[in-house]
């Protein structure tokens, strides 16, 4: 979503970023993501939160065949290309900027006969959803999509409008900021939200989301 550096970039060697590929082998297939630090920053590179949501689909913890699924401020489109290969009809979104890096990803990394279930679209949270039907979508799909505050109302406002009462809501993230626990809890003021993984070597967690049942809260 966004294109600037992290701030703990700073401090650490960044040395898997700046190669042009990042391989990995998921789905019986061998994805090669270009990666571009240079020209777009976080946006362009693989981070440890869409690998840990990846293998957590691949293992099997959601029913993706036939499932209408939509990746958030998806970068690379490692996860939405992940869930295309494992059945889902996706729709990978992230800013217009963004847009022909993350289609060249996705076009490299499916067979012909899989991509007519990736679709590459423009979102900017909070600004074009009258491009998205209300409840469009049984699961919604987040790497390392929480980490700037001023973001955060816009994020919350997309996921209620793409989102049913039936969706799912998967977000992968690790906990660097006492922000983005603050995000967590305007979440649970919107939606029942339960820790259900926990990467300890990569220290990534995901959380499921849901819409509260209006009759749970009154």
């Amino acid at each position: 979503m966004a294109l600037v550096p992290y701030e703990e970039t700073m401090g650490m060697g960044l040395q898997k970023f700046h190669k042009p590929l990042a391989t990995f082998s998921f789905a019986n297939h061998t994805i090669q993501i270009r990666q571009d630090w240079r020209q777009l920053g976080v946006a362009a590179v693989v981070w440890d939160a869409a690998v840990v949501l990846s293998t957590y689909l691949e293992m099997g913890a959601v029913e993706l065949r036939g499932c209408s699924a939509v990746e958030l401020g998806a970068g690379t489109g490692l996860v939405g290309i992940v869930a295309a290969l494992l059945g889902a009809h996706v729709t990978i979104t992230d800013r217009k900027v963004a847009l022909e890096f993350l289609k060249s990803n996705v076009q490299a990394n499916l067979p012909p006969h899989i991509q007519p279930k990736a679709v590459v679209k423009e979102l900017t949270w909070g600004q074009n959803l009258g491009d998205f039907s209300p409840g469009e979508f049984d699961l919604i799909l987040g790497a390392d999509i929480i980490y700037l505050e001023e973001t955060f109302t816009d994020l919350l406002q997309t996921l209620d409008h793409l989102s049913s009462n039936h969706s799912l809501i998967l977000l992968a993230c690790r906990i660097r900021y006492e922000r983005d626990n603050s995000f967590l809890a305007m979440l649970e003021e919107q939606f029942t939200v339960s820790k259900v993984h926990y990467d300890p070597e990569k220290d990534v967690r995901i959380y499921k989301a849901q819409k509260r049942n209006l009759r749970e809260d009154l």
